[in-house]
């Protein structure tokens, strides 16, 4: 019997879930200086994005440009930062940022920038909310 699908301990402690789409679990991080979503492909052991099948692979990159373009409608950002790294959680998961060039980190990576700062409970809540309502979750879980 294969093994379920169970989200990395680091992941989750790091972010909010907002829901699922047909593949990801859809995160938020809980860093209020950067605009943030995490798509997890729910296959379990997972770590590269060449571990997906090919259907799987071609609904990642659709849910990658659909958290893009959803950051684009709603936020507004001067650029959007795609990545794979995977180097401190193995687990497959894809980062999805919006940037500023007036960010702190701009216009170098968001990686070990300065301290992560949370957002206010309510602001969070809300931004959840939209970001939720305008990718259409499959299932909504926590927002």
């Amino acid at each position: 019997m294969p093994e379920p699908f169970a989200l990395d301990p680091q992941l989750a402690a790091d972010t909010v879930t907002l829901g699922r789409l047909a593949l990801s679990r859809v995160l938020l991080s809980r860093d209020a200086r950067f605009p943030w979503l995490i798509l997890v492909p729910e296959r379990a052991g997972a770590v590269e994005i060449v571990d997906l099948v090919g259907a799987d692979r071609v609904l990642l990159m659709e849910e990658i440009a659909a958290a893009s373009h959803t950051f684009k409608r709603l936020v507004q950002p001067d650029k959007i930062n795609v990545a794979a790294l995977g180097n401190k959680v193995r687990q497959l998961h894809v980062h999805v940022v919006a940037r500023f060039s007036s960010d702190p980190a701009w216009p170098n990576p968001i990686w070990g920038v300065g301290t992560p700062q949370p957002y206010p409970a309510h602001a969070l809540a809300v931004l959840a909310e939209r970001l939720a309502a305008a990718l259409s979750l499959a299932e909504v879980i926590d927002a």
